[in-house]
């Protein structure tokens, strides 16, 4: 194999320098400097040199955060300094003592005393260690004595620099801190696991701790795990830091993320206003943190006071109120969302959660009822954290009563007693009333109403909520009966704002049967499905004796959508909503049924990432219009995948079954080449 000349060489350190400078303010200063392509063009680029030339590999490359073979277990790891516990306060007295405690044993006066303060966030405790400015190894914090080497793992981790930032990096550096997860990313992560009927999380310190601990690091790399620092346990040379901040402030400057809410106060009331601050601001926080730790600021004053059993008399941590209780399950309703979602409500024994008393929480789906195993009468642990709705994360075991009950999921919607829908493969189950049903009114008459179906001008969201509330909408038809007198009566609707929407109501009278259908707000059924809809079955009658095989037949309709379509159609309101519609002017031309070309048809089709040029979904409905099936998972029938940005697990299928891959500028320009065609053919 060919050496690498020295511009490669150059290349490939110059690319490593922007990708940890990219990482760096991305990760760590939140100021991103590339785009997701740029970024990824960069990474591809150092991946192809390194792989022509593997001399060129370093450990400390971007390329190596993950590429490991997973483990078959982690070895133990011995801290050099044991990672000791805090004390805890819980009230405002106990950290008065504290500081009390502290000035006393220094001669000190306690209103002199500077503390640093930082959150005490709820996640898992590492220990990174680094030699020449390159990370050698990280570690679990274990008992506090040995922990588990999980450094593979923690490659992963884009906020843990792999490689000190600037010149003047220590020879030995070792920095503790915590690996967390964001409210966000921990809801993205379980709505996936339900998905794909896997493990759900019960809250995100469990979900990071379990993320750290997978023997296959790329499972690790598709977590949404973060670090932040907050200790330097040992450095050489020592660089002569004089206290704590300072300690943070260096490790910034070396590439670490610390707390932006690291703030010097003085005195015991400084503590006590800090902590009130940053439990007023703890709802509103991405994550999840159960306290303050409060530091003496200065290292020498640590070093004096020093240790009493497995923690230090330096530092105090102060605890919230838990964010998780236990309480009894009295009952289960189902309540309707605003697009037909049934989703079952735990009705609860009231309970103070983090200062809040919960009495109801939401237990998702079947899907979840049946993971958890719950039942009513059951003592189950309850977690708020912010403004996520509480929710029951277990089941407590042993302390289930005689009389518990099954929890039955409904066949009819609660509200207006249509059939409920779920299908295979969905958590979710739906009631099927769309136009019909109170609790989804102001979502369908919002959908029949916009630009794409009715296009009623003037007809927005505030007034439609107007119209339902004061009970004069209660279907779409009702709209076509609305009086200028009574429009212009609204709060802010003058004269000519009421002769306006009458005069667009009128004009909406006159559409096409494609809009009608898309209008209708059938679930899955996009502009490009009620085009084909319209096209193949000419007329609306014809639509709706059309049976679910009949419906299957059509080249972009699959199973579910026929499903959806059917099931619509044979609900005795919606056909009354129907003939009211029509019975209220709605009209439309007849359409000439034209074939298409389908070069897709029998082909499936996987989209995946971020497309920029369109949503997924009109990148589906442009395939479905070619004959294409699209599906959600890759296997070895599908014909191709189309990558898209950040594209994960997904690409990594194909490409382990060889399906091919084209990325999105490959994929508009065969969907310009199909589409062109169709034209020509219809033309």
């Amino acid at each position: 194999m060919s050496q690498p000349d020295q511009t490669l060489r150059d290349e490939a350190a110059r690319l490593r320098a922007e990708l940890d400078d990219a990482n760096y303010r991305y990760y760590v200063l939140d100021e991103p400097t590339l785009t997701d392509a740029q970024y990824d063009g960069k990474l591809r680029r150092l991946q192809e040199i390194e792989a022509a030339h593997p001399v060129l590999v370093i450990p400390d490359s971007p390329t190596q955060r993950v590429g490991a073979r997973p483990a078959e277990g982690f070895p133990e790891v011995e801290h050099a300094l044991p990672m000791l516990s805090l004390d805890n306060a819980f009230n405002e007295a106990e950290l008065a003592a504290f500081t009390q405690r502290v000035a006393e044993r220094l001669e000190r006066d306690a209103d002199s005393l500077e503390f640093c303060c930082e959150p005490k966030f709820d996640g898992a405790a590492i220990s990174l260690v680094y030699e020449d400015g390159v990370l050698v190894s990280g570690a679990t914090r274990g008992d506090g004595r040995t922990g588990e080497g999980i450094t593979t793992n923690l490659r992963t981790l884009r906020s843990i620099p792999l490689k000190l930032r600037g010149d003047n990096v220590p020879t030995l550096l070792e920095v503790r801190g915590e690996v967390i997860m964001s409210h966000s990313g921990f809801e993205k992560l379980n709505d996936r696991a339900r998905e794909e009927d896997a493990k759900v999380f019960a809250n995100p310190r469990n979900a990071a701790a379990g993320s750290l601990r997978q023997l296959d690091p790329r499972v690790t790399a598709t977590r949404p795990l973060e670090f932040i620092a907050y200790q330097v346990a040992r450095l050489e040379p020592d660089q002569d830091l004089a206290t704590h901040s300072e300690l943070m402030a260096r490790l910034e400057h070396l590439g670490f993320r610390i707390s932006p809410w690291l703030e010097q106060v003085t005195g015991g009331q400084g503590i006590i206003d800090y902590c009130r601050r940053l439990g007023e601001r703890r709802d509103r926080l991405d994550y999840d943190i159960d306290g303050a730790v409060l530091k003496i600021d200065e290292l020498r004053l640590q070093r004096e006071l020093g240790f009493v059993a497995r923690a230090p008399r330096w530092a105090m941590a102060f605890k919230f109120p838990a964010q998780e209780q236990t309480t009894r399950l009295r009952d289960v309703e189902f309540q309707v969302g605003r697009t037909g979602a049934i989703t079952p409500v735990a009705r609860l024994e009231p309970v103070a959660v983090a200062g809040v008393t919960v009495a109801n929480a939401t237990l998702h789906n079947a899907d979840e009822i049946r993971r958890l195993g719950v039942m009513i009468g059951d003592c189950v642990a309850i977690r708020r954290a912010g403004d996520v709705i509480p929710q029951v994360v277990r089941v407590i075991e042993g302390a289930r009563p005689e009389d518990a009950r099954e929890i039955v999921f409904p066949e009819r919607c609660p509200v207006c007693d249509s059939q409920i829908e779920r299908l295979e493969g969905e958590a979710v189950a739906r009631c099927s009333g769309g136009l019909y049903c109170p609790a989804q009114r102001k979502e369908a008459l919002k959908h029949f109403a916009s630009r794409k179906a009715m296009d009623i001008d003037g007809l927005g969201e505030k007034l439609i909520d107007q119209l339902v509330e004061r009970d004069w909408v209660k279907t779409p038809a009702d709209l076509y009966r609305l009086r200028v007198e009574d429009l212009a009566e609204l709060p802010r609707m003058a004269q000519k704002s009421a002769a306006n929407l009458a005069f667009a109501l009128d004009h909406s009278r006159r559409t096409t049967l494609a809009r009608f259908i898309y209008a209708l707000g059938i679930r899955e059924v996009g502009e490009a499905t009620a085009n084909n809809l319209a096209r193949h079955f000419g007329n609306l009658s014809a639509l709706m004796e059309a049976s679910v095989e009949s419906l299957e037949a059509i080249s972009d309709i699959g199973p579910v959508v026929a499903r959806h379509i059917h099931t619509f159609f044979r609900q005795a309101h919606n056909q009354n909503t129907l003939e009211d519609l029509q019975q209220v002017g709605i009209t439309w031309d007849e359409v000439e049924m034209q074939p298409r070309v389908q070069p897709l048809a029998g082909q499936t089709w996987v989209l995946t990432g971020t497309l920029e040029s369109m949503t997924r979904d009109e990148g589906k409905a442009r395939l479905q219009a070619l004959g294409a099936k699209v599906s959600g998972s890759v296997s070895k029938k599908t014909a191709c995948l189309v990558a898209g940005e950040a594209a994960g697990s997904k690409l990594t299928k194909a490409q382990e079954l060889e399906v091919p891959v084209i990325d999105e500028a490959g994929f508009l320009e065969k969907l310009q080449e199909w589409e062109s065609a169709n034209e020509e053919a219809e033309t």
